[in-house]
């Protein structure tokens, strides 16, 4: 069978070593991750009203933060939201600004944990286990709290979901770690 000039034809032998990339892939994504640090916790008490900062809080298994308005609302998905404070620096540079954690409306903002690397995990936060929900995009109230290009600064930054699978309680220090 001629495949014509330049063609290239594996042997089944030659195709059966082949890498597979598939398998490599799931087991990159499962390999070891350094841990990471609580720095910040936010409730946002109600729709619109300011982000409080709080020195410690309690996670509620199948609801969220304690004191939060998304806690045991019925919104699985969003119990918690987490944010990393390598974006957080990278969308105040894309602002001109320092920004501050309240502004993007996050109740975690944790460091040295590449978030997206917890994409369909599970991890732990102090003592509370946590299941990676989904991505955190930005709300139309960026462009109000950051002013104009605010929304397009926080695209891809805006950190993660996750449910509240054990609860417990967290404070600034506790370690951010895959389960």
């Amino acid at each position: 069978m001629d495949q014509g000039p330049g063609t290239l034809l594996l042997s089944e032998a030659a195709a059966s070593r082949a890498p597979q990339p598939g398998p490599a892939l799931a087991r990159l994504f499962a390999a070891p991750m350094r841990p990471g640090v609580l720095r910040w916790i936010g409730l946002r008490p109600a729709r619109r009203a300011p982000v409080r900062e709080v020195a410690q809080a309690l996670l509620v298994p199948g609801k969220g933060l304690e004191g939060d308005r998304y806690a045991g609302t019925g919104r699985a998905a969003r119990q918690v939201t987490l944010l990393a404070a390598e974006d957080l620096d990278a969308v105040s540079a894309f602002i001109g600004r320092a920004v501050a954690p309240a502004e993007l409306r996050r109740n975690l903002l944790v460091s040295g944990v590449n978030l997206h690397a917890l994409k369909h995990r599970r991890f732990r936060v102090g003592g509370a286990l946590l299941e990676w929900s989904g991505e955190c995009h930005p709300c139309s109230r960026m462009e109000e709290a950051l002013g104009e290009g605010g929304y397009n600064a926080v695209r891809m930054r805006g950190g993660i979901t996750a449910r509240v699978i054990e609860g417990g309680a967290v404070a600034p220090g506790d370690a951010v770690r895959a389960a």
